[in-house]
């Protein structure tokens, strides 16, 4: 099993994110070459560049996140594959190498139990982007009205019963797959979670230094902002405690 963990874990990939032409497809190539000798401060630093010239994409970031997680970096690899799956919510290697890293994370919170069906919703959309779920919602619409059409013009009754299921069911579907992708693009651009940065950082009652320490959270433990106030967040943690901690301490999944 740990030999399976580290086969995914050192998998890149390598093919490149939609680049202009002209952009740098060089410095991607370099980075994963970077990589692939296991010189991970450089792969870092070859697609970190590429981040901060505006692009984005789950390879770029899953890419990226393989090799912090390399280099020992447990809060940046939780942060990058985070935003990885963000754009690609059914990536299998994505998802898998999350939770790898997640066991590397020092807080061992057990969440507040979700009721099943909420839980199994939320999984059914993760088969597929919010995109994919758009493109399903034309499909059905367009064979919603094929089914409408059958249903007035059809002489037979059997065609018209058939018919007008077929447009009831593509109505209930339809319905389905656009609130799926209109979810998946609100997810998308939610900007509410966040990752602890610091090796340790103190949960304050309140926002103020001199403030009672409630807990004490540490790097790659995934948290939700509720609240901003200056340099302070108030955040939540999958137990559902909460109290307020520096913003320097934490980097938002964005």
């Amino acid at each position: 099993m740990r030999k399976y963990v580290l086969l995914l874990i050192s998998m890149i990939g390598l093919g490149a994110p939609s680049f202009a032409a002209g952009e740098p497809g060089a410095l991607w190539d370099k980075a994963n070459q970077a990589y692939i000798d296991a010189d991970y401060r450089s792969a870092i630093e070859g697609y970190d560049s590429i981040v901060r010239m505006g692009y984005a994409g789950h390879k770029l970031y899953y890419n990226l996140a393989n090799a912090y997680f390399k280099n020992g970096e447990i809060g940046k690899a939780v942060l990058y594959y985070n935003k990885a799956q963000k754009l690609a919510p059914s990536d299998e290697d994505i998802r898998h190498n999350l939770a790898v890293a997640n066991g590397y994370v020092k807080d061992n919170i057990e969440a507040v139990p979700e009721f099943f069906f909420k839980t199994w919703i939320r999984t059914l959309r993760g088969t597929m982007s919010s995109n994919a779920w758009a493109v399903w919602s034309i499909v059905l619409f367009a064979s919603g009205l094929a089914a409408l059409a059958l249903f007035l013009l059809a002489r037979g009754l059997g065609l018209r019963k058939a018919g007008f299921y077929g447009a009831l069911a593509c109505l209930v579907l339809f319905a389905v797959c656009v609130a799926f992708s209109s979810a998946g693009k609100r997810e998308s651009r939610d900007g509410s979670f966040a990752v602890v940065m610091a090796s340790a950082a103190p949960v304050k009652s309140s926002p103020d230094v001199s403030s009672k320490d409630i807990f004490v959270l540490h790097e790659g433990t995934k948290v939700k902002v509720i609240e901003r106030l200056n340099e302070w967040r108030e955040i939540t943690i999958a137990d559902g405690n909460k109290g307020w901690i520096l913003a320097s301490s934490i980097e938002t999944i964005d």
